[in-house]
């Protein structure tokens, strides 16, 4: 059996299996429900404290050095498969969808495009502002908030359905644009589709309410399996990570998916992962500090504010003034108004240049190799920082670091190049096109690289 025939058959397994995966689903679920509520009633660690004899950093160590990277990975590895399988907030919504929801009609307010990508910048922000990183207590109020709010979009919407995890959820929308990477997906051969004569078969439910008939290049796909096999026109096959950027690009016309990609995967995680360690921030925070000292303005440098609003716990000297506070929204935010203008000119000249319009949103997909090796690199960074305080250490990291920013660097450019291909353009205008692409590239690695070597 070659390997186009076991993938195949994989799919074929999740069809078939749909009990071992809920009970997978369900273990899952036991296992983020106990590291996630058990531990924001634990005392805070003492200094002695390591992963694997403390609850507390075992569970800061499980969701944010292990979980969260390797979910991004996953991405780029299996399309969504995170989500169709394991991920306990899409169970928990669908379940309570199918056994107890109210199964209203999806108001048109929730289907708004743009929910996804104000999740997922407002979620990072405050994440930031409360360390979420750090504490549990911020853990459970994030991400259980989230799993709360899923719970409650299932029961009232939907029957068996995902409507959270479709239209509300903050990490949709980078999943939908990271799995458009990955090498395989279910697809559909619309004319096996259209000439099957066989036994009648009922339309498989799809969590995310994928029209099945046209699945090529759907990144919306949740991989679930349920649809393998349906009238002998649906399977899991390989593809080229380029295929759904480069074909089927053009055609993913949804502006607030590409906001989301530049100014939030892209500007905002630089911001929310380069601003502990950035000399420019102390510098600016110091000038605000100074400046109100200097007019007898005391009160914005007490840390009064509650730990749910900014970071106050005193016990671990830790705690945010308000202008810290402040510092912080607006570097972040910053980042990601700076680099998502910056990016959108450069796409916009290049839209220009060549009078087509449809480049811009096509071409910026081309980004999205060094977007998922952004977050990728940000989030390991925690992973590296919790082994290091337990003592572990690997004097490889930053050459694994450099060989994944370098190549992404050049995936994106290479993405960019057959894009451009893709149009008919005359070769001057080609080569400035790549040029202009390649030159909007290098902030972004240059910010990472100042993260891990320059600052």
């Amino acid at each position: 059996m070659g390997i186009a025939s076991l993938i195949q058959e994989f799919g074929n397994v999740l069809q078939r299996n749909r009990a071992i995966i809920r009970a997978i689903q369900w273990m899952v679920i036991c296992f983020y429900i106990v590291l996630l509520i058990i531990p924001s009633f634990m005392r805070l660690p003492d200094r002695q404290a390591h992963i694997l004899d403390n609850m507390v950093l075992f569970a800061q160590f499980v969701f944010w050095g292990v979980w969260w990277p390797f979910v991004i990975l996953s991405m780029l590895v299996m399309g969504r498969l995170w989500c169709g399988v394991f991920c306990p907030e899409g169970a928990l919504t669908e379940y309570t969808s199918l056994k107890l929801g109210r199964n209203r009609s999806i108001p048109r307010w929730l289907k708004w495009r743009g929910w996804p990508t104000v999740a997922f910048i407002l979620t990072t922000l405050y994440g930031q502002l409360i360390s979420v990183y750090d504490y549990a207590i911020a853990a459970l109020l994030i991400l259980g908030g989230s799993t709360l709010a899923a719970i409650v979009v299932g029961f009232l919407f939907g029957s068996g359905t995902r409507v959270w995890c479709r239209y509300l959820c903050p990490v949709s929308g980078v999943f939908n644009l990271l799995s458009r990477l990955s090498p395989v997906c279910f697809k559909t051969d619309q004319q096996v589709w259209s000439e099957y004569r066989g036994k009648p078969q009922g339309n498989p439910q799809c969590p995310p309410m994928i029209n099945i008939h046209q699945l090529h290049g759907v990144s919306s796909c949740h991989m679930c399996g349920r649809c393998s096999g349906y009238r002998n026109a649906v399977s899991l096959q390989f593809r080229s990570p380029t295929e759904e950027v480069v074909i089927y690009g053009v055609r993913k016309d949804n502006r607030w998916e590409i906001r989301l990609l530049l100014f939030g995967m892209i500007g905002v995680a630089i911001g929310a992962f380069t601003w502990t360690v950035c000399p420019w921030f102390v510098t600016y925070k110091q000038s605000i500090a100074g400046f109100l000292v200097d007019h007898n303005i005391f009160w914005p440098l007490d840390a009064t504010a509650p730990w749910w609003l900014l970071t106050n716990y005193p016990a671990n000297n830790d705690s945010f003034n308000w202008v810290d506070g402040f510092c912080v929204a607006t570097y972040i935010v910053g980042c990601g108004v700076a680099f998502g203008l910056f990016l959108t000119l450069i796409l916009q000249v290049i839209a220009w240049l060549n009078l087509k319009q449809e480049m811009k949103n096509h071409l910026a997909q081309a980004f999205l190799p060094l977007a998922a090796a952004g977050l990728f690199l940000g989030l390991t960074a925690t992973t590296v920082k919790l082994l290091l305080y337990n003592g572990i250490s690997f004097s490889w990291t930053n050459d694994l670091r450099a060989f994944i920013l370098v190549g992404t660097f050049i995936w994106s450019c290479y993405l960019a190049y057959k894009i451009i291909c893709s149009y008919d353009l005359a070769k001057i205008k080609a080569i400035c096109s790549l040029v202009l692409f390649i030159v909007a590239s290098l902030p972004i690695a240059a910010a990472w690289w100042f993260m891990f070597w320059g600052w």
